[in-house]
């Protein structure tokens, strides 16, 4: 990078201090994330921060990171210093990406194409969910020729999964990354807790119902026989939330059930608890993109990924959210990129939430670290510029942690500049 980031990122808050203006969002993990539950609802903060059962991964994920020790080594010129990595054809100026986070405007409204527009601005992909509250479309809009990726929940509705396909590449994505690990919702309390599903309130499902395939499959779709149940405050609220989130007339919506209607469909063809490597390779012989495939936690799944061609792979637990008590991602990195040898570029999404985080990834032999509830809780905060900000603290830490360490380059660092925490 022709400037050092960490240099350039203290003076803007050192100085803005001496003008009297503060961080938009706290540099302190722990203070963004207890800011954040102050502004979200109640089922927004459990939605996001939520995992699975009695939340035993979660803490996994992050006890895996606290491990860890950074060593660092003296005497190394690193007045000059890079943080880029190539990926994909793309060279990026940093390792970091933001990874797919569902139900955005559970954080803020039109989440999505504010925090697009947000890593747009600062050089760092972002993957796009299917699970998102605008439409894909309409965050590219916003985004230029800047590097944009796209998750895909592999539907159990094939002309869905190609459609979706389809639109990512019209997009101009420039990869697909296919979650393994969702085959169907974890056991989440705090949401069992709230009864609380934001689909069921059609949040979430906005890549669905501005896809033509999905539309015409709701319109060869039966209507509904079941009874519609008694009618209470809270269903009329939920209604009223479902036509206005829906596409089209509020008026028109409320009147013809369509929204009702597309949630059941959704419900239907969300889950693919099938899912198997054939299924993987249709995919593959389906599209020109690069394929990562995310959630791989044991070493011969990522030896069968590499077997069925796909080009990258990202060690994730999903945050925590699906299985309780599942090993740690970054515990298990090491084994993942033993197993693959350097065939394809391993990525890392578990618990990151600082520049120092990121860097022990980087040193296990991830090619990247993607970042989660992080910029969810920037962007309830303060919207596109929360999400920018939390981006330019995160990069200068890593920068000054490089420094600091004796790396000059992400390629120097490794895993010897990591120890064991003390027992």
């Amino acid at each position: 990078m022709s400037e050092l980031p960490g240099r350039v990122r203290q003076a803007e808050v050192f100085l803005g201090g001496v003008r009297g203006r503060r961080p938009v969002v706290p540099v302190d993990p722990g203070r963004l994330e207890a800011a954040a539950r102050r502004a979200m609802s109640d089922e927004a903060f459990a939605y996001f921060a939520g995992g699975a059962g009695s939340e035993r991964t979660v803490a996994a994920n992050r006890a895996g990171l606290e491990r860890l020790r950074i060593v660092p080594r003296v005497l190394r010129d690193v007045s000059r210093r890079s943080l880029s990595v190539e990926l994909f054809g793309r060279t990026l100026p940093t390792p970091f990406l933001l990874a797919p986070i569902g139900v955005l405007e559970l954080a803020r409204p039109r989440g999505d194409l504010l925090a697009a527009r947000a890593a747009a601005a600062e050089g760092v992909p972002i993957v796009f969910s299917s699970q998102a509250s605008v439409p894909l479309e309409d965050c590219v809009a916003s985004m230029g020729a800047a590097s944009r990726w796209f998750q895909l929940y592999p539907s159990s509705s094939d002309e869905i999964v190609a459609s979706f396909v389809q639109r990512a590449e019209s997009c101009g994505c420039d990869t697909l990354v296919v979650t393994l690990d969702t085959t169907m919702l974890g056991w989440r309390p705090r949401d069992l807790d709230r009864g609380y599903l934001p689909f069921l309130l059609g949040k979430g499902i906005a890549q669905y119902t501005s896809d033509p395939v999905f539309q015409r499959l709701l319109d060869e779709r039966p209507g509904d026989p079941s009874p519609a149940g008694r009618i209470t405050p809270a269903a009329v609220r939920a209604l009223v939330q479902l036509a206005r989130g829906y596409p089209g007339s509020f008026w028109s919506n409320l009147a013809s059930g369509r929204p009702q209607a597309a949630v059941r469909l959704f419900l239907d063809v969300f889950s693919r608890p099938s899912l198997s490597w054939d299924d993987l390779a249709r995919l593959r012989g389906s599209t020109r993109l690069p394929i990562l495939v995310k959630g791989v936690l044991h070493p011969d799944d990522a030896r069968a990924a590499v077997a069925h061609e796909v080009d990258g792979i990202v060690v994730s637990n999903h945050g925590g959210r699906q299985v309780d008590g599942a090993i740690g991602a970054i515990d298990v990195l090491p084994a993942i990129v033993d197993a693959v040898g350097g065939r394809v570029p391993v990525l890392f999404d578990g618990g990151i939430r600082s520049g120092a985080d990121a860097f022990k990834a980087l040193a296990l032999g991830a090619r990247a670290v993607l970042i989660g509830r992080p910029y969810a809780y920037a962007l309830s905060l303060a919207g596109e510029a929360g999400v920018r900000e939390l981006i330019r603290n995160l990069v200068a830490e890593l920068d000054l942690t490089m420094g600091l360490a004796g790396c000059a380059t992400i390629g120097e660092i490794g895993p010897e500049s990591l120890g064991a925490a003390p027992a």
